[in-house]
């Protein structure tokens, strides 16, 4: 039976395959994956390839029909069903799989889905995914062969190895997690039952259509429901997840919440005890506290490209034992396998956690203080949003700024930073800016501006709140 099918464009993105069930998403998308995929896997000579799929109320019918394509290439389909993006990796990677893929639409509406893959253990992206659509498009698959599945239950395994890192002792934390309705569900009811403390769980239930609040941790308002509950309950800190557990965020035991640089600095000064000068990687829209930190923890700071792929890349290649995102994504190398894990992250932390002496929040107090924007996304053609990131930046080489290039453009000034940068995911332009002071972030919001008019770009709207950082 001759095969060829064409993936709506808008779903082809650089981290995953993404869109709107019924839209721009629909099941005969998901064979085509799994029948492209797979045929990928065979011609590398590979055999096995390990599927999963969140708690999303459309990744069922998905999951179905991808492993239907991936078996009509002949390999060998692995399921292990509902569970945690992370908990598919940790599959791929303890039984040497030679590709696996995870149906999630991980923190996007209800009505999104997607397509997270590996391939040969590494992440499967950007020119990779482009290729599968090409592939797809042109009917250029094995032929048709009947492969073998078999389902297995890894979940124990999983949450018994999360627990092995535990080195909090035996201190009983009181801790309250926000699973979100996420799909961690049932494993987070099992790991609490392991690690020493109070546990409160809200919003346990695995649910596709997240009726507390949406599942995206980098929003302050999807913590309001966990800051509630940290105080009523005094507890000693609040741990939420994305909808596939691959993101985390974090509040103290007076409710402040904790972004993904500053959970990475206390993370880091705990990593660098142990392996001091090690190369610890963050994203380039970080704090530069972040960077200032690392080193003086005596570590060697890294500033990389946003995305959970290149920072997974960057890291096999230097050897870095941990790295992070500003979106919540917390990558272990050290003791673990690379690849980012809200629940394991969570394990380190609270085990940083129950071995201080004073309360969370005097560490975050501790750190020093800085005045930032929120993220600002703002509409740019995908047809001109790296033309402009290229005219900034020619501008500001001519004028002899102080800029860093390696994910747009980041530049330093004694007022702080501010970095624009062109999104990989959506049609849109990333702006961000830290000061030292208001005035100094009033300096580099208007040194943006000008940069973007001059490309003839309305200024990015700043009337969020400034972000104590």
């Amino acid at each position: 039976m001759s095969f060829t099918h064409s993936f709506d464009p808008t779903s082809l993105r650089e981290y995953d395959i993404r869109g709107i069930v019924g839209k721009t998403l629909h099941p005969e998308d998901a064979f085509a994956i799994g029948r492209t995929f797979g045929s990928i896997v065979a011609r590398k000579g590979g055999r096995t390839v390990v599927i999963g799929y969140d708690g999303r109320l459309s990744s069922p019918s998905l999951e179905e029909a991808l492993v239907k394509g991936a078996l009509a290439s002949g390999v060998e389909v692995v399921r292990v069903g509902c569970g945690p993006t992370p908990m598919l990796y940790f599959a791929s990677v303890t039984l040497k799989a030679d590709g696996a893929i995870m149906v999630t639409g991980s923190h996007n509406p209800p009505n999104y889905n997607g397509f997270k893959m590996m391939l040969s253990g590494k992440p499967f992206f950007g020119e990779q995914i482009k290729e599968l659509g090409a592939l797809s498009a042109a009917g250029d698959v094995v032929p048709e062969a009947a492969g073998t599945v078999r389902s297995i239950d890894i979940k124990d395994d999983y949450v018994a190895r999360l627990v092995q890192d535990w080195d909090g002792g035996t201190r009983k934390l009181k801790v309250v997690w926000d699973n979100g309705n996420s799909v961690a569900g049932e494993v987070l009811a099992e790991l609490v039952k392991k690690i020493p403390g109070e546990h409160t769980i809200l919003n346990g239930e695995i649910d596709g259509t997240f009726p507390a609040h949406h599942p995206d941790p980098t929003v302050a308002k999807n913590l309001e429901q966990l800051i509630a509950k940290v105080g009523e309950t005094h507890a000693d800190i609040g741990i939420a997840f994305d909808g596939d557990a691959d993101r985390i965020g974090v509040v103290d035991d007076k409710g402040q919440i904790l972004w993904g640089d500053q959970i990475l600095v206390i993370l880091a000064r705990d990593v660098l005890r142990d392996r001091p000068g090690a190369t610890i990687i963050a994203d380039v829209k970080a704090s530069q506290v972040l960077f200032d930190e690392i080193a003086k923890a005596g570590g060697t700071p890294l500033m990389w490209r946003t995305g959970h792929s290149l920072i997974k890349s960057k890291m096999a290649e230097t050897a870095s034992p941990l790295a992070g995102e500003m979106s919540g994504h917390i990558f272990f190398a050290d003791k673990w396998y690379g690849f980012d894990d809200a629940l394991y992250a969570a394990v380190r932390l609270l085990g940083i956690v129950a071995r201080l002496d004073v309360p969370l929040s005097t560490v975050r107090d501790a750190l020093p203080e800085t005045i930032s924007t929120p993220e600002l996304r703002f509409d740019c053609a995908d047809t001109r949003k790296f033309a402009v990131i290229e005219e900034v930046a020619a501008r500001l080489k001519d004028s002899g700024a102080d800029v860093s290039l390696i994910d747009g453009v980041r530049v330093n000034t004694k007022d702080g930073w501010w970095l624009l940068r062109a999104s990989n995911t959506q049609a849109v332009l990333v702006a961000r800016a830290e000061g030292n002071t208001e005035a100094g972030l009033e300096h580099l919001k208007t040194a943006l501006t000008e940069q973007l008019e001059k490309s003839g770009l309305a200024a990015p709207d700043f009337s969020g709140e400034n972000a104590g950082h």
